[in-house]
């Protein structure tokens, strides 16, 4: 049995829909607190509760910032009353501050707080910018001064690295010159480093989303009004292959934020012909439409009867034979962090007998311009083939298991002679560290221990 992801994104997606919903789905909240304890953004605060939004009980997740922002104002971002007066949001926070429930959808139904949990100032005297414009590296310092795995880490500057290049494009900017408004505030720093974190702590690494869906009109931002979807969004749906419908709700569903998250987290948009659902998350948008904003994430598992399941995926090659051993290095490390499934070198010969090597990489077709965009700027080749493989893989999720180490994480394969378990490498490494056992060692104990499961 294969679990899955599988994103529900009928009214539209932004960064902070997706924390509330993968919090309702049970993500780790003690791993999300840490992380949120650790960032070095002052004055910024947040907020899990349960909200009544179109008489469903559903989660949402706030961030506050002492400076006031129009982000869910409906007046200012549409210029009028927005939604027929069925819901009257007053929150000029910029990002995903707090909902003040005055609603009147349909029916005249309100909005009720159930619960109050995990509100947390973060005043650590940390760096403060007062207006709050940052630099792709700027980001990606605060995030590595996080407390979270390499992997949610990894995932939250892939989301960023997303939303530069699509803000670059826009705007006519070398990536580099890129300084971030809304993107770059505290609180889509906090919704996308808390995704990361929400997403890693399921174990999950297969994600389904079929489309995004997206409304019409013009929305008021910083940089005038643009029309919806906005230039951003158009841009990251574009590049990562990102299949969109456009709805009849007049107003912006899809944030580049969400379209971003979307962008990274995404590894197929083809269900199962049949699966179970094994839980599902919603998490409450702020802004104030006829449909209410939903996102509803639920945790799936394929029903096929087999072991092994298939799928496709992108393979690109070229040949490289005036690069350092350094710059071939670099090259691995930026693809892998951008979201290659694999990445490999062969030794080749090339045209009159030059030695060279064939580079590999094995990606998900959204992320084969991204990827592709890496291999021309840092290497010299000046052309990519590529092609599309179909692959065989076996069933596989992540656990925990308990050890004469102590606790280790674990990969558990879903093989045709049974189920195979087998250590993750920091795990390992970890011990290693530790306990100054060599690496033979260590693995062979696991070994040994992890057989009898």
């Amino acid at each position: 049995m294969k679990r899955a992801l599988y994103f529900d994104c009928g009214t539209g997606i932004s960064g902070d829909m997706t924390v509330a919903a993968l919090l309702d789905l049970g993500a780790d909240r003690d791993a999300l607190q840490r992380m949120l304890d650790s960032l070095p953004l002052e004055g910024v605060r947040t907020e899990i509760r349960r909200v009544n939004k179109a008489g469903l009980d559903v989660c949402d997740f706030s961030v506050t910032l002492p400076e006031e922002n129009h982000d869910h104002d409906m007046e200012y971002l549409y210029g009028h009353e927005h939604g027929h007066g069925h819901e009257h949001h007053h929150d000029h926070e910029h990002g995903h501050g707090h909902e003040h429930h005055h609603d009147h959808e349909h029916g005249h139904s309100h909005d009720h707080d159930h619960e109050h949990s995990h509100g947390h100032d973060h005043e650590h005297g940390h760096e403060h910018h007062h207006h709050e414009h940052r630099g792709l590296s700027e980001i990606l310092d605060i995030l590595g001064k996080a407390d979270m795995t390499p992997a949610a880490r990894t995932m939250a500057e892939t989301i960023f690295r997303i939303l530069a290049e699509a803000e670059a494009k826009a705007h006519g900017v070398p990536l580099e010159n890129v300084h971030f408004h809304e993107v770059g505030a505290a609180d889509s720093i906090v919704d996308i480093a808390a995704a990361a974190v929400c997403f890693d702590s399921l174990g999950v690494g297969e994600c389904i989303i079929p489309a995004l869906c997206e409304g019409t009109g013009s929305v008021r931002c910083q940089h005038g009004v643009l029309s919806v979807p906005v230039p951003a969004v158009l841009n990251i749906v574009q590049a990562h292959g990102l299949p969109l419908t456009i709805t009849a709700q007049h107003g912006e569903l899809v944030t580049p934020t969400g379209a971003a998250i979307a962008a990274a987290f995404r590894t197929s948009g083809q269900l199962p012909e049949r699966f179970r659902v094994l839980k599902t998350g919603t998490g409450a948008g702020k802004r104030a439409y006829e449909r209410p904003s939903l996102l509803r994430v639920m945790l799936i598992e394929a029903d096929d009867g087999a072991d092994v399941a298939t799928d496709s995926l992108t393979l690109l090659e070229t040949n490289v034979d005036d690069c350092t051993g350094e710059a071939l290095g670099f090259v691995m490390e930026q693809l892998m962090t951008a979201g290659a499934r694999d990445v490999f070198y062969t030794p080749v010969y090339m045209k009159k007998n030059r030695p060279a090597y064939l580079l590999s990489v094995l990606c998900t077709e959204a992320n084969r311009a991204t990827l592709e965009r890496l291999i021309f700027t840092h290497t010299t080749t000046i052309g990519i083939r590529r092609m599309s493989v179909a692959r065989t893989t076996l069933s596989r999720r992540s656990g925990k298991v308990e050890t004469s180490f102590g606790a280790i994480d674990v990969k558990f394969y879903d093989a045709p002679d049974g189920v195979r378990v087998t250590p993750e490498y920091e795990s390992v490494a970890a011990i290693c560290r530790a306990t100054g056992q060599s690496w033979q060692s260590v693995a062979e104990q696991l070994r040994t221990e992890l057989h009898s499961i």
